[in-house]
């Protein structure tokens, strides 16, 4: 990539630093408190669960989405975690009814994005009532009457979300990369400073062994490597396209292929399964009393229990075949080559569309699986080489996974931008007379 060409351009150029402005707004409003809340006894709660790692793999995990804004009570502590939980069921209703897949199609896709801004803020004020119930276990944390600081907490959370929401719509019309991938991916970028300091600590305090410095450096570049080749990795299917003629004028034979990526998915599957269990989790945290069933549900939903990894996997792999059948439709891909006289070599033209259904089903499992790999694998090194909860979440594949993810995405779109620009002046330069 030309890294002069970002700066000499002048629409990349302005598009680029329109986004850089957009996510340096987005970490300002991280650490800008809800009205009524304690900082010292904020500061004092969680420095303790840190130092004791009592409760914190809950609290971590929701603060890993937020980017660091839950443990600060922001106002913006929820993150998109709202938005993005309420797409997955809008997305699964648009398939399951009728009436709802029959708006999409005729062209109601923008009543069905207005219907799921209005459900995300019904559930951002129910998690943001969920916040209030859990900031009542934190001793002097509330410094107004709670049935105040309630109301206040809803309404000003519930604005911070939908205020990045638009925030990410902004990045998407006059900025680069996807607005929402790339506010989770300040957030995540934000809090790895603090998880090698926090790392560097427990080496030199003796609590972890300078080769699991060298381990971890190891993993990260390996994981790294391995979610660049997962995301490049593609299955080309040849098609052939016979002489034809159009407007009187014959066009010669043509042989293309179709790019069936390994994960077609990207890091959506991850995101969505995420956050669909963030939801629970962060309700059970919330109202959860001693020895009460939704301290046990807790419990037995915690990030690094058996169960919660279980229902992490399948999700990751229901969603990645879910995504993929919304976004690539084998059957209108099939319909299309027909309609324009092509073939898939060795197979017949009415079962193109089951071939694409099989070459699809063969290498969304090992994809999905793969995924699903680095995705647990902070939970594998936080219990089985007992690194620090913070640290094996910002450093853990989870995080690597949208990180490289969203920076393959966005590197794609700078490189397509750059293309087009360039064919513009030459186009421009081919158009202007010559001057003798």
């Amino acid at each position: 990539m030309n890294i002069r060409a970002l700066f000499t351009i002048h629409e990349l150029r302005n598009r680029i630093l329109f986004t850089l402005f957009i996510l340096m707004c987005f970490r300002f409003g991280a650490t800008i408190p809800i009205p009524g809340v304690n900082l010292k006894a904020l500061n004092d709660y969680f420095a303790q669960l840190q130092q004791t790692g009592g409760g914190n793999s809950v609290i971590n995990y929701l603060d890993f989405f937020a980017g660091g804004a839950f443990s600060r009570f922001s106002i913006f502590m929820l993150g998109v975690v709202p938005y993005i939980s309420t797409s997955i069921i809008m997305q699964l209703l648009v398939v399951v009814l009728p009436a709802l897949k029959k708006l999409q199609e005729e062209g109601g896709r923008k009543r069905i994005q207005r219907i799921t801004r209005y459900a995300t803020v019904g559930v951002s004020f129910v998690q943001s009532f969920i916040v209030t119930q859990y900031s009542r276990s934190i001793p002097d944390a509330v410094t107004l009457p709670f049935f105040w600081f309630a109301v206040l907490a809803m309404v000003t959370v519930t604005t911070g979300t939908m205020l990045l929401i638009w925030m990410g719509e902004q990045i998407n019309l006059r900025g680069i990369g996807n607005g929402i991938s790339l506010i989770i991916f300040a957030g995540i970028i934000a809090q790895m400073p603090r998880a090698v300091y926090v790392l560097f600590q427990e080496i030199q305090r003796g609590l972890l062994s300078p080769l699991y410095l060298i381990l971890i450096v190891v993993l990260f570049s390996l994981v790294v490597a391995l979610v660049i080749i997962e995301q490049r990795g593609q299955r080309k299917i040849p098609i052939y396209y016979a002489k034809r003629i159009v407007n009187r004028k014959m066009y010669g034979a043509q042989n293309v292929y179709i790019p069936f990526r390994i994960n077609p998915s990207g890091v959506i599957p991850v995101i969505f399964a995420s956050s669909l269990l963030t939801f629970p989790l962060q309700i059970f945290q919330g109202v959860s009393n001693s020895g009460s069933i939704f301290s046990r549900l807790s419990y037995i939903l915690r990030p690094t229990g058996l169960l919660y990894n279980i229902l992490f996997v399948v999700l990751i792999v229901f969603f990645a075949y879910f995504y993929t059948q919304v976004t690539l439709n084998p059957i209108e891909i099939a319909k299309n080559i027909r309609e324009n006289g092509g073939t898939v070599p060795g197979i017949r033209s009415d079962k193109i569309e089951e071939y694409f259904f099989r070459v699809l089903n063969r290498i969304i499992l090992p994809g999905a699986l793969f995924l699903s790999f680095i995705a647990i694998m902070p939970t594998l090194a936080q219990v089985f080489f007992e690194f620090p909860p913070e640290v094996a979440f910002v450093l853990g594949g989870t995080s690597l996974l949208i990180l490289v993810g969203v920076d393959l995405d966005l590197m794609s779109q700078i490189e397509a931008s750059l293309k087009t620009h360039h064919q513009q002046s030459l186009g421009k330069a081919t158009a202007k007379p010559r001057r003798i």
